[in-house]
């Protein structure tokens, strides 16, 4: 999350000509108004600014918000009240609901277990349950969330320092010149790294090579996921499936790796390119993301729509919700995404995501001196089927779409209906990255199921490390229905070798 300065303003001067140009004419479609998907606005208390760093529910169904300015207040939706339950906090970025008198924050200076021991409804306890990183006093020092696994371990986000703010005179932790290097830094620790708190206290270090890794979510196999912004090292934003122990491509936090004694900056990039993990999934620069957030698994049994076992994205700089379709090719994860909300009434600044025991999803916005809105919005599903694209996966010949209604049929069989392209992010210091090798390729067929619900389309050219953007406007319901999304960006990894599809995710999130 990149707060301080007006993102447009920001995007603009740090861009080339071409992503400038880019970044103006890229707009979504609006989606259309029968769309069964409901966004409502919360009231929230007169006088609480409402920059929403958390968001959590408790066993009986309230809400828990945390906000910039130190608030950690209770939410009552059947009797729309709200209570105060602690204050003081500092620049709260995630909380966890362990129960009605115990919550545990992540606040800039440290991850506190906040309790309330006289049952009063407020809190009279703060323990602190790690401060075991650095900090420089520059005000990019973000610390996101902390998350918790079925095993009790907390995990939690370090953001690394801005050069356009600077490291105080006195500092937490070790300091590093080497460190200090770079348009956005680590020269504290563990700027930049994933950090692990066990259920009995320890703090481990426990991934690197992130920039501003605003969002981690956990799916019901212990798998971490973690968003990051695009800018100096990543090309576009991503999304990554955490491997422990690895470094995922940031430069500057391999100050911090044991291993590394040399300046990294000194590592050609070909060879700090081996050495990374690659992204699952690339949100296209600024067509859909430039600051992704929080990703959320729906596990809500269908109550949510047909999209059980996908992933929701948060973004800040657009009225954005995304979401996010992921397989398994040669043993790896990668995958797909689409818009899934967007424009009025769904606001901008989509911070954290938290799905209600009715299966609504709650959002928290924030702008934070950045782009974005604030409040809180409840988005329910009418219980209607929407015409979408319920996912994408890889052949050895092309890709398989599969749609939630059946197609016209006389229309998704023709290839031409389809327009696909590929191109690729450069990995590289420099900020952000122009759409690169970008060329048309050719579809030279294109099958309808006999359900009329997939397509499986054959393609000229398959390309690993490259987005493959398919735009299909004309394809439409076998009912007249419109198409929501007529585009979607799969980004491609590992290429198929033949053979029946691996398991997708969707199916393993669901055992």
């Amino acid at each position: 999350m990149r707060l301080g300065t007006p993102m447009l303003l920001l995007a603009l001067l740090s861009a080339t000509g071409a992503q400038a140009q880019e970044f103006r004419r890229a707009e979504i479609r609006k989606i259309p108004e029968s769309y069964p998907y409901r966004v409502e606005r919360i009231e929230t208390p007169p006088g609480l600014v409402t920059e929403t760093g958390g968001i959590a529910f408790l066993p009986d169904g309230r809400v828990v918000g945390v906000f910039h300015h130190g608030e950690l207040m209770i939410y009552d939706p059947k009797a729309k009240t709200w209570s105060v339950f602690a204050t003081g906090l500092h620049d709260p970025l995630g909380v966890v609901a362990i129960s009605d008198r115990e919550m545990i924050v992540g606040q800039r200076p440290e991850i506190t277990r906040i309790k309330d021991t006289d049952g009063d409804g407020k809190a009279d306890v703060f323990e602190t349950v790690s401060d075991q990183f650095g900090m420089s006093g520059n005000y990019s020092e973000f610390t996101h969330g902390p998350i918790m696994d079925a095993a009790g371990n907390l995990y939690f986000s370090l953001n690394t320092a801005s050069n356009n703010g600077p490291v105080r005179p006195i500092i937490r932790g070790d300091y590093s010149p080497r460190g200090r290097i770079g348009r956005m830094f680590s020269a504290v620790p563990y700027r930049g790294w994933i950090m692990k708190v066990t259920p009995d206290g320890k703090t481990i270090p426990w991934a690197s090579g992130f920039r501003s890794p605003n969002g981690m979510t956990l799916d019901r196999e212990g798998n971490l996921f973690v968003t990051d912004n695009q800018g100096d090292w990543l090309g576009t934003s991503k999304l990554f499936q955490v491997q422990p122990g690895k470094w995922h491509g940031h430069l500057p936090s391999l100050v911090w790796e044991p291993g590394i004694r040399e300046n990294p900056f000194t590592i050609p990039v070909p060879v700090l390119d081996r050495m990374r993990v690659k992204e699952i999934v690339q949100f296209p620069n600024s067509i859909l993301a430039n600051s992704p957030s929080q990703p959320l698994i729906d596990y809500t049994g269908g109550k949510f729509g047909p999209f059980q076992g996908q992933m929701f994205v948060g973004e800040m700089n657009k009225g954005l919700l995304m979401r996010v379709m992921l397989e398994e090719v040669n043993h790896q994860l990668q995958g797909a995404v689409v818009p899934f909300l967007y424009g009025d009434p769904y606001r901008a600044g989509t911070n954290r995501l938290a799905f209600a025991p009715d299966g609504s999803l709650w959002v928290g916005h924030t702008d934070h001196g950045w782009a974005g809105d604030k409040g809180i919005s409840r988005v329910v599903w009418t219980g209607e089927m929407p015409m979408d694209i319920y996912n994408m996966t890889l052949t050895p010949t092309g890709f398989d779409l599969v749609f939630t209604k059946p197609v016209d049929r006389a229309v998704a069989q023709d290839p031409a209906t389809y327009k696909l392209s590929s191109y690729f992010y450069e990995y590289s210091i420099n900020y952000g990255s122009p759409q690169m090798d970008k060329k048309t390729v050719p579809v030279t067929g294109a099958q309808v199921s006999a359900d009329g619900r997939r397509v499986s389309l054959t393609v000229a050219e398959l390309k690993p490390g490259y987005v493959h953007q398919v735009d299909l406007p004309a394809v439409r319901a076998a009912d007249g229905t419109e198409l929501v999304n007529s585009t979607i960006y799969y980004t491609l990894n590992q290429l198929r070798q033949g053979g029946p599809a691996e398991p997708a995710f969707t199916a393993a999130a669901n055992r």
